[in-house]
């Protein structure tokens, strides 16, 4: 498996995989398997996939360290740039097909919508994440910093699960709400549990402990 992790084609097959979602869209909406609401269901999907991408990047520090498998920590960036392009689709199918890329509409309905006020601070937060994902960000932010900043990745879990919750509240459909959110609380969770359990393992004054991306 870790010579697997290690081959010149992972990355392009990873890559392929996460295009898979999109491919299938569109594929959908050319042959009119969208249901009869085509714009809503393609704003649906591209939020549900942001949601699944967020939860495979955040899952892979945990099954990096569970397996003693650190070959994943290569797929990390991959993985969190397609959870911003997942992101950014959301928010184009939102824009164009809720909104007809209407400006001014767009901004009234942020401010007056609770939830997708919190879905457009999340993607903010993403767009930062995404624009410093680069070595050169890396190198210019230094790693302590870079570290810190990426932390708001836990920031965007709580901002998408509570725009998740509000966009259901009105159906009263909370079974998809409930499991993104313990499948989120469980890897947030994890790392908490580690960051504390490292920090107490080291001895006094050896200073914090390195944290976990």
């Amino acid at each position: 498996m870790k010579k697997l992790l290690l081959h010149p084609a992972a990355k392009p097959v990873l890559f392929v995989l996460c295009l898979l979602p999109l491919s299938w869209l569109v594929y959908a909406a050319a042959t009119d398997q969208l249901g009869a609401n085509p714009a809503e269901a393609l704003v649906r999907a591209t939020g549900d996939w942001t949601l699944r991408a967020l939860c495979l990047v955040l899952a892979v520090t945990p099954l990096r360290v569970v397996t003693a498998s650190p070959q994943l920590a290569r797929f990390r960036r991959m993985l969190g740039l397609f959870v911003y392009f997942y992101a950014l689709l959301h928010l184009l199918s939102y824009s164009w097909f809720d909104m007809g890329f209407d400006l001014a509409e767009i901004t009234r309905d942020i401010a007056k919508r609770p939830f997708i006020l919190v879905g457009f601070l999340a993607f903010c937060l993403l767009t930062l994440l995404a624009a410093t994902s680069f070595n050169r960000a890396i190198r210019a932010l230094g790693g302590r910093r870079w570290q810190a900043l990426h932390r708001a990745v836990y920031g965007v879990a709580g901002l998408a699960i509570l725009h998740f919750f509000w966009m259901r509240a009105g159906k009263n459909d909370f079974a998809e709400v409930a499991l993104y959110g313990t499948i989120l609380a469980v890897l947030l969770g994890w790392r908490l549990w580690r960051r504390m359990a490292t920090g107490a393992s080291r001895p006094a004054g050896q200073g914090k402990a390195a944290s976990i991306p």
